[in-house]
């Protein structure tokens, strides 16, 4: 399959990159690393990278502003996306054809071409095993390893994560070895603004957990305007309580205007079922979803409960 993808890059003159909506770094690296190996390797080629931009991810990539024409003859690669539903700019589907490359449980199993690899553990580390194992067909620049590396990091939680594996290591180690500053990188990604360090503070300090080890984080608009605090920002705080002693699982409940975004995550028991229940998906022990009420939270809540009890 990997030389399959290679040959069709090969074979267009137009590619452009997709990502999912709500974009991690994992997203923007696979995205933009693969651009970025295409450019190296085939300057003349026109290589867009597409979506609505993350203001907290502009240190990693600034993307393009194309027509609809531009798909005309082009080849679209969706990079991270589990789902049609979830991919940023559904304009994707006026590409000639589509390459989908992910990590997540293949559910939905879009476009012309596949490769979906759930042992990796970043979406970015299949970008460089592409690469890799390309014996000489691609080439890496040191903009591709500085987006590949920082896709790698986050995903794995600093390689804290159990889907780290020794060939995840291994590729880390071999993108350190390009020419990009990994202190402004993991400054960049790791620094928080006065406000968010409050209201990661009044998580900690109001987070609810019974005696099953399940817990749950609340965060009403009018808390997060609060703390001035966005709810991208609130969203990078999901992993903050898996230092909590005797936690098992626990799930954010995030409001937006039209929404309440769900994050799920476990230190055992499997929810991505849990999440595809309301209508979103994932990893394992990692995943996410919408609800459009406070009782449809609860709801999430007692089977999240459940699901903890039975395990």
């Amino acid at each position: 399959m990997k030389q399959h993808i290679i040959d069709k890059i090969k074979e267009y003159d137009t590619i452009i990159l997709h990502r999912h909506v709500r974009p991690d770094p994992d997203a923007y690296g696979s995205q933009g690393g693969l651009a970025e190996i295409i450019k190296a390797t085939f300057p003349e080629k026109n290589v867009y990278t597409v979506g609505q931009e993350e203001p907290t991810l502009y240190f990693m990539r600034r993307l393009d502003q194309i027509e609809d024409s531009v798909y005309d003859e082009a080849l679209v690669i969706v990079c991270d996306t589990a789902n049609q539903a979830r991919i940023c700019d559904q304009r994707y589907k006026l590409g000639k054809e589509v390459i989908k490359i992910d990590h997540h449980p293949n559910e939905d199993p879009y476009g012309d071409m596949r490769w979906v690899d759930v042992d990796a553990a970043a979406c970015s580390q299949m970008i460089y095993d592409l690469y890799k194992t390309s014996d000489g067909q691609l080439k890496m620049s040191k903009e591709a390893a500085r987006l590949l590396y920082a896709g790698i990091v986050s995903d794995t939680g600093r390689f804290l994560y159990p889907s780290t594996t020794i060939e995840t290591m291994i590729y880390a180690g071999e993108l350190m070895q390009y020419d990009f500053n990994r202190q402004e990188l993991f400054n960049n990604m790791y620094e928080k603004d006065a406000h968010v360090l409050k209201i990661e503070g009044y998580i900690l300090q109001n987070f609810e957990m019974d005696e099953s080890g399940v817990a749950e984080v609340r965060l009403t608009k009018e808390l997060l305007a609060r703390f001035n605090a966005t709810q991208a920002e609130a969203s990078q705080l999901v992993s903050i309580l898996n230092g909590v002693k005797g936690i098992q699982a626990w799930v954010y409940f995030i409001e937006e205007d039209d929404q309440i975004r769900v994050r799920f995550r476990s230190k055992g028991a499997v929810i991505n079922g849990l999440a595809m229940k309301y209508g979103g998906g994932g990893h394992p022990l990692a995943a996410g979803a919408s609800v459009y009420s406070w009782e449809e939270a609860e709801n999430v809540l007692t089977d999240l409960k459940v699901l903890i009890s039975e395990k």
